[in-house]
């Protein structure tokens, strides 16, 4: 509808900022929070959110500056939270001991499936303030406006009626024209209440030309002294001449200031018996309070004579307590080591005590050396069947030498017999 013939949006500020920052972009926030605190109020946040969680209304500049960010974090989430359940999506309420990395990185995950970007680390947000903060809750506030149906109209300027230009006069010196103008406002207003002093003048420059033109003439007075003195009576109620009176004219301020002085004069006369009753009292009292005081000195100086030496004694004493405790902590720390060594030394006590009643190495002593008689045994037996064989083997040699020796002998004797 209006919404997209709308020319320059208000929230198309948040959408895309600027390439190049200009020296106008450090207060751009500024301008978004503004525009953010706008939206809200069209969405009745002070009546849904603020109220149910017990919370202040924004101030114009509540995410743009610094001021307490825990507190901050808190409203951005809470509000957060809420724009995103009013846009249409399902979106758990953040309590204040939930983790913040897990609550920003929903908010900025909702933000993107609305289609917004974001280009920025999420650590900007952990602030509560700043330029970032306000651009998420702003394009969450349009998407909540455009799902409640809301669109931005063209505004209705209402017709003015040309007002005529008043000349502002300096009223700080009244002059003569500025006296018959007030004269002649003053008898248009009450009519027949004051004298025409136009008039009245005019009559007495005719009289006086009138005078100078008689002046040869002998002035003789026709009028009656009764019926002057009546005339007199009945004209002097209207010969009220009235000046309007003007806060910035320093008249007035001077006639205050000697009222005041008037004040303060009369204020005074009656005060200041009583400030020297009070003064005088005052003094006694404070004499009193040195005599006094200077009289507890005197008797109670042997006292403080045996506080001072008390007090000296027990900083001796303290001192030698020091020194006494140090070496205590000294002979504490030897005595210490000494118990460690002391138990090292009945341990391995107790270790070569235990090796040595111990009847293990015995039995085993024992059993080897069975073992060895049974070894030396068996090497007999085999030695004896060794010494046997080679017997033998010797005997069967000596008896193959001996026939070898009679077969070959033979022959010869009976050839020696042929």
């Amino acid at each position: 509808m209006a919404e997209e013939g709308a020319p320059g949006r208000r929230g198309e500020r948040g959408e895309e900022p600027p390439a190049e920052r200009g020296p106008g972009a450090a207060f751009h926030m500024f301008v978004l929070m503004e525009d953010l605190l706008d939206k809200l109020k069209l969405l009745s946040y002070e009546e849904e959110a603020l109220r149910r969680h017990n919370m202040r209304p924004l101030s114009r500049h509540y995410f743009a500056l610094p001021t307490n960010p825990g507190e901050q974090f808190f409203m951005f989430c809470t509000l957060a939270a809420w724009l995103i359940s009013k846009a249409g999506h399902p979106f758990e309420q953040p309590q204040e001991c939930d983790d913040p990395n897990a609550v920003i990185s929903n908010v900025l995950s909702e933000l993107r499936s609305f289609g917004r970007p974001v280009d920025f680390p999420p650590s900007k947000l952990k602030t509560g303030c700043g330029e970032q903060v306000c651009y998420v809750l702003d394009c969450l506030a349009e998407e909540a406006l455009k799902h409640t149906g809301f669109s931005w109209k063209r505004p209705a300027y209402p017709t003015e009626e040309p007002e005529e230009e008043e000349i502002t006069e300096d009223d700080a010196e009244l002059t003569l024209s500025r006296l018959e103008e007030d004269i002649a406002e003053e008898e248009s207003d009450n009519e027949e209440n004051y004298i025409d002093l136009n008039v009245l003048k005019a009559q007495t420059y005719r009289s006086n030309m009138n005078d100078t033109a008689k002046q040869e003439e002998i002035l003789q007075s026709t009028t009656d002294a009764a019926e002057w003195n009546l005339e007199v009576e009945r004209v002097l109620p209207q010969l009220k001449v009235t000046v309007r009176t003007d806060n910035k004219d320093w008249r007035i301020h001077v006639d205050q200031m000697h009222q005041h002085k008037n004040g303060i004069d009369s204020s005074l006369k009656e005060t200041r018996g009583y400030l020297d009753k009070l003064h005088n009292e005052i003094s006694r009292t404070l004499e009193k309070i040195n005599s006094r005081e200077k009289y507890i000195n005197n008797q109670l100086e042997h006292l403080v004579q045996e506080y001072r030496s008390a007090q000296a004694l027990l900083s001796e004493a303290k001192e030698k307590y020091q020194e006494g405790s140090g070496g205590v902590t000294e002979r504490i720390r030897v005595l210490s080591e000494i118990t460690e060594a002391l138990e090292k030394v009945k341990q391995e006590t107790e270790e070569k005590g235990s090796s040595m009643t111990d009847g293990a190495p015995l039995v085993k002593i024992k059993q080897a050396l069975t073992k060895l008689r049974q070894e030396t045994i068996q090497m007999d037996i085999q030695i004896g069947v060794m010494e046997h064989t080679l017997l033998q083997s010797k005997l069967k040699e000596k008896s193959n030498m001996t026939r070898d020796m009679h077969a070959t002998v033979i022959p010869e004797a009976t050839v020696g017999a042929y």
